[in-house]
């Protein structure tokens, strides 16, 4: 009888098994590929991807068109379509709330294409972006005053609609930007007010008219001059500066006779909450707490 050789069997296991890996590889990889989920837009003709991330936005699917257009502009980085898929990208980061993405696509779209036709609505939209940016979710959640925050943003705003008024003033976009820069310019000033009447109640009398005649200067005609001009009458008569407190009255008369502060009503105490939250507007007719 003839004995089996352990080595020969051993040798004769492992050519099995590596016959076996390789025959069942390719099998395996299809096999793999129905549990793996690819990228659907890979390969894609631009045509088709644009026209798919187009009707996202259209439909509101702000998402679907992001990561649709991405996909447009690394497959095909050159041409119109990749020109317009950038511009409606930003544009679909700003309707989705993500301002930071929408400053920043604005801003390589701007750097790359400086002379391209949507400029001046890119910088519109840019300015729509900042005007927005870092306070959504306070204003939507609280409701709470945006003219109390951090100005950076609402500022670079201010700037960019004003780059669209005056380098581009026939576009169909200055008309409304200077709107907005309309109600920016109220904002800062409310800030300023908002400001002073917190000097004004801690009894810091010329801090607070400090703050009211640099609102005068600053935003001369904004909506509330007179409100800085009471609290300089204020200031100045709890200084004791009778002249430049009758002259306050004077033009505080002559410019907005109904005002609250002429029947001693203004400026009244905060309410509980507005004096625990920070970001609280001042009111004309808040209602004391005290």
């Amino acid at each position: 009888m003839t004995l089996r050789s352990p080595a020969r069997d051993s040798f004769r296991l492992v050519l099995m098994a590596l016959l076996v890996a390789l025959l069942a590889a390719p099998g395996c990889a299809r096999f793999g590929k129905m549990f793996k989920k690819g990228d659907v837009n890979e390969g894609v003709p631009v045509e088709q991807l644009y026209d798919k991330g187009h009707s996202a936005v259209v439909d509101g699917n702000y998402g679907t068109a992001t990561e649709t257009y991405k996909r447009l502009i690394a497959q095909y980085p050159f041409g119109a379509y990749a020109e317009q898929a950038q511009i409606e990208m930003a544009y679909a980061h700003y309707k989705s709330g993500k301002h930071d993405d929408a400053v920043s696509s604005i801003d390589r779209f701007i750097r790359t294409y400086p002379t391209h036709r949507n400029v001046p609505y890119m910088y519109y939209l840019r300015g729509l972006s900042n005007a927005k940016r870092n306070a959504v979710f306070l204003q939507r959640v609280f409701s709470l005053d945006t003219s109390s925050r951090d100005l950076a943003a609402p500022t670079q705003a201010y700037n960019d609609y004003s780059i669209v008024t005056e380098r581009y003033p026939n576009s169909r976009y200055a008309a409304d930007a200077r709107q907005r820069m309309v109600f920016l310019r109220n904002e800062f000033a409310r800030f300023e007010i908002s400001t002073a009447l917190f000097y004004l109640r801690r009894g810091a009398w010329v801090a607070a008219a400090d703050r009211a005649k640099y609102l005068l200067e600053t935003y001369p005609q904004s909506e509330h001059q007179n409100d800085a001009v009471a609290i300089l009458a204020e200031a100045y008569t709890r200084l004791g500066n009778d002249a430049l407190a009758t002259d306050a009255k004077r033009v505080l008369q002559a410019n907005d006779p109904q005002h609250p502060w002429l029947s001693g009503g203004w400026p009244k105490d905060p309410s509980v909450f507005s004096k625990l939250n920070p970001f609280a507007r001042e009111r004309r007719g808040t209602s004391a707490a005290d």
